[in-house]
């Protein structure tokens, strides 16, 4: 048996804070939400009623997490299309792809830490 039941959320170290919140608020949808009074700058991002993704304001940006040993993290969307226009308006670097033998259609985007994150929508044949 797993002791692992979910993924938790993610957490972002980022130099630009307003720049990252507003991809993951105004691009993706999620809504910032309540945070514990840290003695640091962050913000706490929602899907519904769980918080997905810390952000941790810090003064030097770090390396993109392409090449990493954490290379991206993905989330589950509900609309491919409303997904990718989205993500093209806001001009970053990004790549549309579909998973060999699945219905599953992937965004692939990099935040402005140079973090990748991977949006997919499953379809009807997710597994093949």
């Amino acid at each position: 048996m797993s002791l692992i039941r979910a993924l938790d959320h993610v957490n972002i170290r980022t130099a630009d804070l307003a720049a990252t919140k507003a991809l993951f608020v105004d691009v993706l949808g999620l809504a910032e939400g309540w945070r514990p009074p840290f003695p640091f700058p962050g913000a706490w991002l929602y899907a519904g009623d769980k918080d997905v993704v810390h952000l941790v304001q810090v003064d030097r940006p770090a390396a993109a997490s392409d090449g990493s040993s954490l290379d991206h993290f993905a989330f589950d969307i509900a609309d491919y299309d409303e997904a990718l226009a989205r993500v093209e308006k806001t001009g970053l670097q990004h790549r549309a792809t579909t998973t060999p033998g699945t219905s599953v259609r992937q965004i692939f985007v990099r935040d402005p830490n140079g973090v990748t994150i991977e949006l997919n929508w499953k379809g009807d044949r997710p597994r093949g």
